[in-house]
C-alpha cells in the first residue's frame, strides 16, 4: 500500500505493535502494557475488563500476543467456551490504539513457569490464595488465606496449576492514530487463518 509509510511500515504487524508498545513504554505514566480484553458469556453479552500483556511474540512469518490469568476466572471460562478474545491497547501519550481479534490457546509450559518465577514472591503466593471471580467473605479472608499458604509453599512457590497464560492468535489487527481534525489514520490487517498472509486495508477514521 502506498501510503502505509511512518509508524505504519512494515511487513510483520507484531513487530509494527511491539514498536509501538516500546514506544509507549518510554512515555505512558502507568501501564503501557494494558490492554482491555473482551470476552463474550454463554448468553452472548460481552465482558471487558483490563489485563496486561506481558508478551508480543514476533516471529518471521507469524506471532502472538500472551497474557496471564487464573484458569477458574470469569474470562478464561469465556474464552475456554469460545476459544476467542479481543482487545484493545490504548495509549493517550502517542494518540494511537491497536485493536485485535483473534483465536485463543493456552500456554502452560516453560514460558509461562518462566513468568510466574519473575513475579514478586506475594504475587506469587496471591495466585495460589485467590479464587478469581468467585464471591469472597472479606478481604481479611483473602489475606488469612495467603498467611496460611505462606509456610507451605515457601519462598520459591510452583506455578499454581490453575493459574498460566494465554496466546492470541490474531485474525485481525488494527492500527490507528490520532489525525488533525478527526481525520484519522487506520490501516487493518486481516487474514482467514493464523500462518495465512495478512489482507491490509486503509479504512476511513
Amino acid at each position: 500500500m502506498s501510503d502505509r509509510g511512518g509508524i505504519f511500515a512494515g511487513d510483520n504487524p507484531f513487530r509494527i505493535a511491539r514498536d509501538w508498545l516500546d514506544e509507549a513504554t518510554e512515555l505512558e505514566v502507568n501501564d503501557p502494557d494494558a490492554i482491555a480484553l473482551a470476552t463474550v458469556d454463554a448468553a452472548g453479552l460481552p465482558n471487558v475488563r483490563m489485563v496486561l500483556l506481558k508478551e508480543i511474540e514476533v516471529s518471521d512469518d507469524d506471532g502472538a500476543f500472551v497474557f496471564y490469568t487464573n484458569y477458574g476466572s470469569a474470562k478464561a471460562s469465556e474464552i475456554e467456551a469460545t476459544g476467542k478474545a479481543a482487545f484493545v491497547l490504548h495509549w493517550k501519550s502517542l494518540r494511537r490504539q491497536i485493536r485485535v481479534r483473534g483465536l485463543v490457546n493456552r500456554e502452560e509450559g516453560e514460558q509461562a513457569d518462566a513468568y510466574y518465577a519473575s513475579r514478586s514472591l506475594k504475587s506469587r503466593l496471591g495466585a495460589w490464595a485467590s479464587h478469581q471471580s468467585q464471591a469472597l467473605a472479606s478481604r481479611t479472608a483473602l489475606m488469612a488465606a495467603v498467611a496460611k499458604l505462606t509456610p507451605k509453599l515457601g519462598t520459591h512457590p510452583p506455578r499454581p496449576p490453575f493459574w498460566g497464560g494465554y496466546r492470541i492468535k490474531p485474525l485481525e489487527i488494527e492500527f490507528w492514530a490520532d489525525g488533525a481534525f478527526r481525520l484519522h489514520d487506520r490501516f487493518r490487517w486481516r487474514r482467514d487463518a493464523p500462518g495465512e498472509a495478512w489482507n491490509i486495508t486503509r479504512l476511513n477514521p
